[in-house]
């Protein structure tokens, strides 16, 4: 088994930028960038559709056949006829399925490398900008919900061109049920129309529900252990057993309408039928048509019901699939907090300095620095080491070049934050930890020593190639961090930023870790978050920030001088 998230051809850097201007907008793209499985399907469900309107017809005319005094020839030849109709849609329909399957996956596969590639991008900005739940409910129910129209045209566009075939058929043979058919079709088709309103809005309340319930449970998950340390578990789950009544509620009546809409799907056609076959035995009776064209006309009108229905399923779905698409593009129109400047300012080569003129605080060039203080204040200043943030009197400097002025996909390769957050992917050992790039067997040998991880791996089936879920969740904590801090170490960064890197390992295992991080990123930049004497005594420099987050440079809550010194 192999990971196909780092296979070149489904990159989401492959999709071409999408049109995110509106849904129809969206959707539209996705037709443009590959309309071959679209117009295939389209083909093959007209060539599925047309014999099954012609059958009636054909059926028609080999009744009128037998009863004529002419001999059977006519009679053999039209059912041959029939048979041959029903070979072509046979094989039609078995190209049709295989057709709409693969319009359905462009579309599924394309929206989700998009939100893949939009999710990458956002990056930490993300959690800011859109509920987790959101995320998670467009990456299943609106991909889905995208797919499913894209499934449904090819049917759609043969049904179309079967009904204007038949009405044709009928127009020609007797103008009053030709007329009633081109009156009776569309009719039906449009009086379904104010149904479809109703069933958007209905789905638009249950999908903004489900991103609630989405991401209370996914809050409930992370936050278990300590949930159930202070007594708080009884009290979320009853919250979110009332979202998830919401929900339930909400798609109990997105279920009625759609409930509602299925049955005009079966009652309107019918009535269309029932009148045209009034009609056609009416004339019978009169004379005007024949035994023959009673049966075809009666016939056609029941096929008519299939191009009624099928166009009723296209309506509800493209109809969940404008709501979908909606929800993506809001996703999709989210900016991220670093963009590329205008004028970016290249990095020095070599070792770079990282410093922080607001708080005073200096990561010496090819030096292992060790910034200690309030565990409530390291987060939040890892990220600002670490991502250029909003424009100021004193921005963090890499290298003497601002954050801010610098190219992100060279601050990216040359500056890297890892921290407790950062999680294991599914795949192999080998491709987590080198993430799709090219990594020697001695590189990776060597990371993993460094993180005191090469127990993990050898302890696992298949040693580097074993295959890991997503998140890691077979291993324990502390298996999960070592794995984190070698895939770090493996990306070899010119400055890396460790946030508390050796929280979840005993002290006996940190020491070792501490040791031979120090000497694998000899002569290279590394800050670390910690509160560990283990790293404080390893360490260049030491520096301690004091809890005042808004104290001046210097002053009682900025860095401490006595401890800004070599260690």
């Amino acid at each position: 088994m192999s990971n196909r998230l780092f296979d070149a051809s489904v990159a989401p850097a492959a999709v071409p930028e999408a049109d995110s201007r509106g849904p129809w907008a969206y959707l539209w793209w996705l037709v443009r960038i590959r309309p071959w499985p679209l117009v295939l399907a389209a083909a093959l469900g007209v060539l599925w559709m047309i014999p099954l309107a012609l059958v009636p017809l054909v059926i028609g005319r080999a009744i009128d056949a037998a009863g004529q005094d002419t001999g059977q020839t006519g009679l053999y030849l039209w059912s041959l006829l029939a048979l041959g109709l029903g070979v072509l849609q046979a094989l039609a329909g078995a190209g049709l399925i295989q057709a709409a399957v693969g319009a359905e996956a462009h579309a599924l596969s394309t929206t989700h490398r998009v939100l893949m590639r939009q999710v990458v991008r956002l990056g930490a900005a993300l959690r800011g900008k859109a509920r987790s739940g959101d995320v998670a409910a467009s990456a299943a129910a609106d991909v889905e919900s995208i797919g499913n129209s894209f499934e449904v045209i090819g049917r759609t566009v043969g049904a179309v061109v079967a009904a204007v075939l038949v009405a044709v058929a009928l127009t020609v043979t007797s103008p009053v049920l030709g007329l009633a058919v081109l009156v009776g079709v569309p009719a039906a088709v449009l009086s379904i129309g104010p149904l479809l309103r109703p069933l958007q809005e209905r789905d638009e309340a249950q999908r903004e529900l489900m991103g609630v319930a989405t991401s209370q449970a996914g809050d409930i998950v992370a936050g278990l252990r300590i949930l159930r340390g202070i007594g708080g578990e009884a009290a979320f789950a009853a919250r979110f057993r009332r979202t998830s009544q919401q929900v339930r509620r909400a798609g109990e009546s997105a279920g009625r309408m759609e409930a509602w809409l299925q049955a005009a799907g079966v009652f309107l056609p019918g009535l269309v039928t029932v009148g045209i076959v009034w009609l056609g035995a009416r004339l019978a009776l009169n004379g005007t048509i024949t035994a023959g064209e009673l049966v075809a006309f009666y016939g056609a009108s029941a096929f008519l019901t299939l191009p009624v229905s099928t166009a009723t399923e296209a309506a509800e779905t493209l109809s969940l699939a404008k709501v979908a698409a909606g929800r993506v593009c809001t996703l999709l129109r989210l900016t991220p907090d670093t963009v590329r400047p205008e004028h970016p300012q290249p990095l020095p080569a070599g070792a770079l300095a990282l410093t922080d003129p607001g708080l005073g605080i200096t990561a010496e060039a090819g030096r292992l620095t060790v910034l200690t203080g309030p565990a409530d204040r390291m987060a939040d200043l890892a990220d600002r080491l670490a991502r250029p943030g909003p424009a100021g009197p004193a921005p963090v400097l890499l290298g003497g070049v601002p954050l801010d002025r610098v190219d992100p996909a060279e601050l990216s390769a040359r500056l890297l934050r890892s921290g407790p957050a950062d999680t294991l992917f599914s795949g192999t050992v080998r491709e987590e930890l080198s993430a799709g790039s090219a990594r020697s067997r001695e590189a990776l040998a060597r990371a993993l020593y460094a993180a005191d991880a090469s127990d993990v791996v050898a302890a696992l089936p298949g040693g580097p190639d074993a295959w890991l879920d997503e998140g890691g969740r077979a291993l324990s904590g502390g298996q999960r961090q070592r794995l984190v801090l070698a895939r770090a170490l493996l990306a070899a960064p010119d400055v890396l930023v460790l946030e508390d890197p050796t929280a979840s390992v005993d002290a006996h295992t940190e020491a070792r870790i501490v040791d031979r991080v120090a000497a694998l990123r000899a002569g290279r930049t590394t800050v670390v978050l910690t509160d560990s004497p283990l790293w404080r005594g390893a360490a260049d420099r030491t520096v301690r920030l004091a809890a005042d987050p808004d104290a001046a440079p210097g002053g009682p809550g900025g860095p401490d001088r006595s401890a800004g010194v070599p260690s």
